[in-house]
């Protein structure tokens, strides 16, 4: 099998880059080791940034998301007892951000690349990447039960962080920044609506916790718990009877209560690779990249990265030039550390640490009042939570729109 792309992962960066490059004319292969209905049903983000919504309508990919997406120009400070709203549309020029969900990213962009007649093999377990580093890569996959070759030009590895791709990175060429946080997130989706219209996140000496939603129907939330806590370690009632405690207010708002339909742990880390580029390997999304999902930051990345790297090719294709394509990991790395950056210091900011002291208490009570008190602060604040500048922004999607 041959083509110019070999595409390893049909997650969100991978299905993007996918449609981007059959806009700008350029083929490729996606292999993806899940099942169809496993890629369309993974729970994962749930939040798009103005700039990735703006993508995924340049690309063809925002009709439904549009119908059936929740704008929030908004959301919520809790401290203290107290409410403060963040008005990210005023502070930013008419920003804002889509409450949509990864999975119906995933079906939106699956059924695009099937109508497209594009090659997407579902049960396509990628073994190596060979050969990244010469003019011939080639990946080596299993499918149906026997081993195959995809021979390309390029490699696109969007396989996550266990994936096969940045093995391929010589150990001498990586560079690995990580950090793991002594907390995780204890997230449940309950059916019943969202008790605010707008996300919450709540800074209380219990822990953080988060009011969000993935529908006017269905309500997720989350609860700051200590490294290495189960699921099963807390019943639904310990969990209600929790959020309640850390978004209480001093006002007469109340937490809706519903069937939980599920339940499960996410451990925090930061990690970065470098360099996101190894030859004719381009690593792309959680391959190359983990953010604490405090700044909802994690699929928007991916996004960022595909958006760049297809720009990258298309631009290879039509004038020869190269240059795009050896700056792909400079490029995307600038993006890449500012989202590092700000979800760390959110997290510093609403999370409290097992050890903290009271004077660190207080220092993040100072923060959040200086957020809620000073425009410039809350500004910053809502710059980047509604999205660093994509370079190539959605002008890189619209050869398809």
């Amino acid at each position: 099998m041959r083509t110019t792309v070999g595409i390893i992962g049909a997650g969100p960066a991978g299905l993007l880059l996918a449609r981007l490059l059959h806009g700008a004319g350029v083929d490729s292969v996606v292999l993806e080791a899940r099942d169809r209905a496993y890629v369309e049903q993974r729970q994962r983000a749930g939040i798009l940034e103005q700039g990735t919504a703006d993508v995924l309508r340049a690309a063809g990919a925002g009709a439904r998301m549009d119908r059936e997406g929740l704008r929030h120009d908004g959301i919520e400070l809790r401290f203290d007892r107290r409410r403060h709203r963040v008005d990210l549309s005023a502070l930013t020029g008419g920003r804002s951000v889509m409450v949509y969900a990864q999975t119906e990213v995933c079906k939106d962009l699956v059924a695009l690349r099937l109508a497209d007649g594009g090659p997407l093999l579902f049960g396509a377990e990628a073994l190596a990447v060979e050969g990244a580093g010469t003019d011939a890569p080639r990946v080596r996959f299993r499918h149906r039960g026997r081993e195959d070759v995809l021979e390309c030009d390029y490699v696109a590895g969007c396989d996550g962080f266990r994936g096969v791709s940045r093995r391929a990175v010589p150990a001498g060429v990586s560079r690995v920044f990580e950090r793991t946080y002594p907390f995780g997130w204890l997230g449940v989706l309950a059916d019943v609506p969202p008790s605010h219209d707008e996300l919450v996140y709540a800074r209380h000496d219990r822990g953080f916790a988060l009011l969000s939603m993935r529908s006017p129907s269905v309500s997720r939330l989350y609860l700051q718990v200590p490294g290495g806590t189960q699921p099963k370690e807390w019943s639904d009632e310990d969990v209600w009877r929790e959020l309640e405690r850390r978004l209480e207010t001093a006002d007469d708002w109340t937490l809706r209560r519903g069937p939980v339909t599920q339940k499960s742990v996410t451990p925090l880390r930061s990690y970065v690779h470098e360099p996101m580029r190894y030859g004719r390997l381009f690593l792309a999304g959680d391959a190359a990249h983990i953010v604490p999902p405090t700044g909802a930051k994690g699929l928007n990345l991916a996004v960022g990265d595909a958006v760049t790297l297809a720009r990258a090719l298309g631009h290879r294709k039509e004038t020869g030039s190269d240059e795009l394509l050896d700056a792909y990991s400079a490029t995307c790395l600038r993006r890449v550390w500012q989202a590092e950056r700000f979800s760390n210091d959110l997290t510093a900011l609403l999370h409290r640490a097992p050890d903290a002291t009271a004077f660190e208490d207080r220092l993040q009570l100072a923060r959040l009042e200086r957020i809620a008190s000073s425009r410039a602060a809350g500004t910053d604040l809502a710059e980047a939570y509604t999205g660093f500048p994509l370079e190539g922004g959605a002008d890189a999607a619209a050869a398809d729109g």
